[in-house]
């Protein structure tokens, strides 16, 4: 995965300046681009807490998103050797994430949840979805054309806005700061005053689209977000980029329904 795209598309949705964040967290301007463009090591989990206190978004999604180990995982893991045995097992087994959720659910039912669990960690995907605002093996000549397709699908949503203004929106957002975030997937999104709650769109590619991405891996997957600025933006764009580093497109590439999608990323969502 590429987490410096990522961080770079909150930072700039943030609002901040990469000469702003790297005073606030006390390092060089030439240190945070060097990251956001993927030439020095995703930051330390302590680092990644200060960049996420700075955004606002939980620390905790921040390290996942980055595939951190959280030191919080780590100590509780070197102190408890029969979490380590656990862990062990649950890899063995290779559980679906069907099963991961429903494992979840069982110990939440057993185990009142911890403290921090209290306030979200992540906000899920699958309900800004519908089922007419997914689109499979979509065939197109370039991001434009699935970015007209997705403004479609969304301005049914909303009579105030047309879908070809929806879609300039996308394109200008796409044009100031590209928006993959690496494993074939791309996050256009667009701010639209007054529009709530924020909603989604999907498309899937019928072919890998050969476009400019973090990694060089082809586009293959894109979630269009349209909303309004604010924290629970930042949250769900770093959960999507979240879902892509640990699969999404793979997870989503046998599906061959609208409801199928949404199942899974139900699924996926449960586990964040």
């Amino acid at each position: 995965m590429h987490f410096g795209a990522t961080l770079r598309l909150l930072r700039v949705d943030a609002g901040l300046s990469l000469r702003d964040l790297a005073r606030r967290i006390g390092v060089s301007g030439a240190y945070l681009s060097r990251v956001e463009n993927g030439l020095d090591a995703v930051p330390t989990p302590e680092r990644l807490s200060a960049i996420a206190r700075e955004l606002d978004v939980p620390p905790t999604l921040l390290v996942d998103v980055a595939h951190r180990v959280n030191p919080f995982v780590a100590s509780y893991l070197e102190q408890e050797p029969g979490a380590r045995a656990l862990v062990l097992d649950l890899a063995r087994r290779q559980l679906t994430g069907a099963q991961l959720a429903r494992l979840r659910e069982l110990i939440d039912r057993e185990f009142a949840p911890p403290a921090a669990r209290k306030e979200a960690q992540s906000l899920p995907l699958a309900p800004l979805l519908a089922p007419e605002r997914i689109v499979l093996g979509l065939s197109c000549s370039g991001l434009e054309d699935a970015l007209d397709v997705a403004a479609g699908r969304l301005a049914a949503m909303n009579p105030d806005v047309s879908a070809s203004s929806l879609a300039a929106r996308l394109r200008q957002r796409e044009e100031e700061v590209p928006s993959a975030v690496g494993n074939g997937v791309a996050v256009p999104h667009a701010f639209v005053s007054g529009w709530a709650p924020q909603a989604a769109a999907l498309v899937t590619l019928a072919s890998p689209l050969r476009t400019e991405t973090p990694d060089g891996l082809p586009l293959r997957l894109l979630v269009v977000l349209v909303g309004t600025a604010g924290r629970a933006h930042l949250m769900r764009l770093a959960h999507v980029a979240r879902l892509a580093s640990d699969g999404l497109v793979d997870q989503l590439g046998e599906a061959r329904s609208s409801q199928e999608v949404l199942e899974r990323i139900g699924e996926l969502d449960a586990l964040a």
